[in-house]
């Protein structure tokens, strides 16, 4: 077996037998595979060279046979020899991605070293022949956040706290170097597109603290009467929201419910209203996430009040009698003109409505 290393017209090896006596009566064959098309043999002086260039990652081995025989009847002189041409590996590939790009996700806030995504790189190159096949793995784009196993390839979050509501999306370039990382070493690169997922981290956060109602007396029981809202930064079910009333003033005669399409918290009208038994309400709504997680329950209370002010609206209502029926005697002769009784209305409205 020979260990070659070949361009176009190397030297392969010189066939030689002992019956050559130098007379040109002996003339040297070549056959088997690549013979006449890879490697050529000078008849005469049995030196066997390549054709072309020579792709181990192509063929990397080649079985001939030569013969010495004689020049005039082509009569072997000699058994014919079989012998094995290994081509030699060379650092003339680079290391190759099997996928890419990449893309993975990994939960925003995770510690250091959470486990991200793995790639990994091939080298056509010879793994059992120096380093030219052996990869080192490296972060050209993407620190300080990510890093990645030299060996390994296996991608991990190298900074604390990353927040997704700061910065949702990281692209990371790694490179996959042969001869083991050192100079002069053929490489490869790849992207991997890196999310950081949801995670329920924040508070949900009413707008503003005071919210001013205008609910007229007349509204009916079941009614929604007004809308707030608190904003929540996360996503999803993250950013779910649950409203309550606080016991209080308001807790008897309102309801509150959240509309799950845009999670504004819908007030409901639990009672009839009387603008003139009662003329405002004021009471607390609290907002808190419907979804909690106990991770970040250190960041602080996970909810948010905000004041209520409802006023009644009057609304113009027809007096009432008091009494739903009377009755009167009056003689036959008596004249016009003349009272015969009297009946009485009360306005429940305000002062300022006359009854007529």
């Amino acid at each position: 077996m020979f260990a070659l290393n070949l361009s176009f017209f190397s030297f392969v090896l010189q066939l030689h037998t002992d019956l050559d006596k130098g007379d040109n009566a002996v003339k040297y064959t070549l056959s088997g595979e690549g013979a006449g098309s890879i490697f050529t043999i000078d008849q005469t002086t049995g030196d066997i060279h390549a054709l072309r260039s020579l792709d181990r990652e192509e063929k990397p081995y080649y079985t001939l046979r030569a013969q010495a025989v004689d020049i005039n009847t082509n009569r072997p002189l000699e058994p014919e020899s079989e012998f094995v041409i290994k081509v030699q590996d060379i650092n003339d590939n680079e290391p190759k991605f099997l996928e890419g790009p990449y893309t993975a996700s990994v939960p925003e806030m995770s510690p250091v070293g959470t486990y991200v995504t793995q790639v990994t790189a091939t080298d056509a190159d010879d793994p059992t022949y120096g380093n030219s096949a052996r990869v080192v793995y490296s972060i050209l784009h993407g620190q300080p956040y990510f890093s990645v196993d030299p060996k390994t390839g296996v991608i991990k979050t190298a900074l604390p706290n990353m927040d997704r509501e700061v910065k949702e999306q990281y692209q990371v370039l790694i490179q996959a170097k042969d001869m083991g990382g050192q100079l002069g070493g053929l490489a490869g690169t790849t992207t991997v597109n890196i999310t950081l997922s949801d995670v329920n981290d924040n508070p949900p956060r009413f707008s503003k603290s005071f919210f001013h109602l205008r609910v007229p007396e007349s509204s009916a029981v079941g009614s929604a009467v007004g809308r707030i809202k608190a904003h929540d930064l996360d996503i999803g079910k993250n950013a779910e929201v649950e409203y309550t009333i606080v016991p209080g003033d308001g807790g008897a005669m309102f309801d509150i419910t959240t509309n799950e399409h845009n999670q504004e918290g819908i007030i409901i009208l639990k009672r009839p209203l009387d603008y003139e038994t009662k003329k405002a309400y004021t009471f607390k709504v609290d907002a808190s996430n419907a979804h909690l997680d106990p991770r970040f329950q250190s960041f602080g209370a996970f909810k948010d009040t905000a004041t209520v002010k409802i006023n009644v609206l009057d609304v113009d209502e027809p007096p009432v009698f008091n009494k739903p029926s009377y009755v009167m005697d009056v003689y036959e002769d008596t004249p016009a003109g003349t009272i015969i009784g009297a009946v009485t209305a009360q306005d429940l409205d305000a002062s300022s409505s006359p009854v007529r």
